[in-house]
């Protein structure tokens, strides 16, 4: 451990690897309204949060777990699919309330492939957000749709059937959704979001 006069202890949370304090303050001086995205192995959560003095206010929100108890979804709620329609969610709820523009705070990001699928989510429901062109990785758009899990699904199901049961046991007995439709899913899930909001 570092000793002397000069060392100081670094942040908790800084520590922890949740918080980068140089790019939230940042972030913090732009005044600006954020779209803040967050990801953990099972869930997802997207926010429109305005910076003010007492703390942070969180004008829009939308978890995935949303998605189960009132759009439908009955998949997982921490794959690729599942984050693009919360975020699609979230920029639908910020666009009703006359919320036009943000800029985006990803944090210290784990779960980088599902971040940008719920930033394009948000996108996708025409909230402006400064981005680069190649900020998306090739083949988003097919993931976004589930089409990668219908291909694994089917290839498995064609080499292996117990393999095939093992590995989507949650899709298939506790959840009760075929995994080689998972792109219908997504698509009525979506229409019934737009539906709704």
């Amino acid at each position: 451990m570092a000793k002397g006069p000069n060392y100081r202890r670094p942040l908790r949370r800084r520590v922890e690897g949740k918080t980068n304090y140089h790019k939230r303050l940042k972030l913090l001086k732009s005044r600006k309204l954020r779209c803040v995205i967050r990801v953990s192995s099972n869930n997802v959560v997207v926010q429109f949060v305005q910076t003010k003095m007492g703390g942070d206010a969180v004008l829009i929100s939308a978890h995935s777990k949303e998605l189960e108890k009132k759009y439908g979804w009955n998949a997982n709620t921490g794959n690729i699919p599942a984050a693009y329609l919360t975020g699609y969610l979230a920029g639908l709820r910020a666009k009703s309330k006359k919320i036009e523009y943000a800029i985006l705070d990803l944090g210290l990001g784990l779960y980088r492939n599902r971040m940008l699928a719920a930033f394009r989510g948000v996108l996708d429901a025409e909230i402006e957000i400064p981005h680069r062109d190649n900020f998306f990785p090739e083949g988003l758009e097919e993931r976004i749709t589930g089409v990668h899990i219908e291909n694994y699904a089917k290839f498995l199901k064609d080499l292996d059937k117990e393999q095939y049961q093992e590995a989507f046991s949650g899709y298939l007995k506790k959840k009760k959704v075929n995994p080689l439709k998972l792109s219908d899913l997504v698509s009525k899930t979506k229409k019934t979001i737009e539906s709704k909001i």
